[in-house]
């Protein structure tokens, strides 16, 4: 049998990175393609010089939250076009996708939030990647493009942007001082190696057809609680301000229903929340 070989967008990022060791330790032909190995997703002829591959995972996109409400154009310009152009290439191709898309389900009518839930967008960033899964269903649909659409709920882990929530949390830690906005809000928190677990688990399944999955912990725990959780952890005491300054649109509980992704791909999350800060955070960063 012939070896795949995958193209992994945003090979140098926060999960592409984790993703390209794991798909090359599992014995895939793994191509790293992003901006740092030359090649710009923006640019169709740029993915048009590649060769063949037999599977896209496209993880690249524009994904901080903020910066999307400060610049919604160029969020939904660039993850649109960067995924069109990675579809169009998998359909020269005859390849596979799979879209690294994001929770798009807005405010929750029940909960744990499964797949049939209603989508509601409430950011650009999520409007972006809505705009995504239309591509990616457009594509299945017209030239039986073989798609899978992961929605991660939160990511966490080592070698996460420092402007996100649990890292901007533990490098307030190290002065003594947290301050944040809103107590309230709860997240279900995924470890970035179990992400890494599904995309991998899925590349290798070579299947065809349309699939949509939830990707989560399947509980979630308030801001609040996680800076407990971590004082707790490390044996500190850490002074702690919020600020009560909310969030546009914001949602205060959400949680994944992983049934689905358990049930057909035999995949479950191995990190809870307290083992994944265990892991991002060695003890003697604080002694």
């Amino acid at each position: 049998m012939t070896m795949q070989r995958i193209a992994v967008t945003g090979s140098s990022g926060f999960i592409g990175s984790r993703l390209i060791r794991k798909l090359m330790d599992r014995g895939f032909n793994a191509a790293e393609i992003d901006l740092a190995t030359g090649t710009d997703l923006l640019d169709a002829k740029s993915l048009s010089n590649l060769g063949g591959f037999d599977c896209w995972i496209h993880l690249a996109a524009k994904s901080f939250v903020p910066d999307s409400f400060r610049d919604p154009s160029g969020f939904l310009l660039h993850n649109f076009q960067t995924t069109l152009n990675v579809l169009e290439k998998a359909r020269q191709d005859k390849a596979r996708v799979i879209f690294m898309s994001s929770y798009l389900y807005g405010e929750p009518r029940l909960l744990p939030v499964t797949e049939e839930h209603p989508l509601a967008p409430h950011n650009p960033y999520a409007a972006s990647k809505l705009a995504g899964e239309n591509l990616c269903r457009c594509y299945f649909s017209d030239f039986h493009v073989p798609v899978t659409i992961l929605r991660p709920f939160n990511i966490y882990g080592s070698g996460q942007n420092k402007a996100f929530l649990i890292p901007t949390i533990i490098n307030q830690m190290v002065s003594g001082y947290i301050e944040l906005m809103d107590s309230r809000p709860k997240r279900d928190f995924v470890y970035v190696d179990d992400v890494v677990d599904a995309i991998a688990l899925e590349a290798q399944m070579n299947r065809q057809g349309l699939h949509i999955y939830n990707l989560g912990y399947g509980e979630s725990i308030s801001v609040k609680d996680l800076v407990d959780l971590l004082a707790d952890i490390y044996g500190k005491h850490f002074e702690v301000r919020f600020k009560n300054e909310y969030r546009k649109n914001e949602i205060l509980d959400i949680v994944a229903d992983i049934s689905k992704i358990k049930n057909e791909l035999r995949w479950q999350p191995t990190y809870s929340i307290k083992m994944g800060l265990k892991k991002m955070l060695p003890e003697e960063k604080f002694s």
